[in-house]
């Protein structure tokens, strides 16, 4: 097997592993309270804010400069709001009164997908310069597209999907990493610029979704403080995470 494609593989593997095992949290969540529900979404929305803010943009900002992260930041906001707009008149006429909550798992199915592809350039990028940094990229990515998946799978189980399409669809979003590693791999370091920007507008797009759907969506389900307390620690749980890999 040529290095290239064995890097892709890996880029794969890292993504579909990574949401994968976030979205098996769809086989525990069997009749869950809204209480429960309302603590999870408040915990997956700070971990997605720790990600934007300790992983994503330092990262783009150091690739691209502030300029052109504030560039890509701003585009994928843009993005995020017309899809949303496209994607709730899709889901009404598809899923009635739940489709709100379906909404909001498509928007970060969407998201995910598109952070994914330029962390799999960075895998790739990595690669061609040192075996060594690739893998160890490979691992940091996969544990952090854990939270990912557990933020995407619940909405897809409140709004009444089955636990095994729940899951299959947070693998779904993970494959672009394959892509994104190949790409990668094969442009090397001549994409680093575009890798940074990619990075940034991943990072709109999540910031969008975070503050829009999963954090309301999470006092929706309860109206008490446990989505706001969720909230805050797992911001504090995304800090730690990214301070210590």
């Amino acid at each position: 097997m040529s290095d290239l494609w064995r890097t892709t593989l890996i880029g794969f593997s890292t993504g579909i592993i990574g949401t994968g095992l976030g979205g098996s949290m769809a086989f525990l969540l069997n009749n869950p309270t809204k209480r429960f529900l309302s603590a999870i979404m408040g915990l997956s929305s700070g971990l997605m804010v720790a990600i934007v803010t300790f992983e994503l943009l330092p990262e783009a900002f150091m690739i691209a400069g502030v300029p052109w992260t504030v560039v890509g930041l701003i585009g994928g906001v843009l993005i995020a709001t017309i899809l949303d707009g496209f994607i709730a008149r899709l889901s009404s006429r598809k899923h009635g009164g739940k489709h709100g909550y379906v909404k909001t798992a498509a928007l970060l199915g969407i998201g995910i997908a598109l952070h994914n592809f330029p962390e799999g350039m960075a895998i790739g990028s990595g690669f061609v310069a040192q075996n060594r940094l690739g893998i160890g990229l490979a691992i940091v990515i996969a544990l952090h597209n854990m939270p990912e998946g557990v933020a995407m799978v619940t909405p897809l189980r409140v709004g009444g999907y089955s636990r095994s399409k729940a899951f299959f669809l947070t693998l779904l979003a993970g494959t672009p990493m394959g892509i994104g590693a190949y790409f990668g791999a094969l442009l090397g370091r001549v994409a680093d610029g575009f890798i940074g920007i990619c990075l940034a507008f991943a990072g709109g797009t999540m910031l969008y979704i975070t503050f829009g759907e999963l954090i309301p969506r999470g006092k929706e389900l309860d109206q008490g403080r446990i989505s706001t307390i969720c909230a805050t620690f797992g911001f504090v749980l995304g800090m730690l995470i990214s301070k210590r890999f």
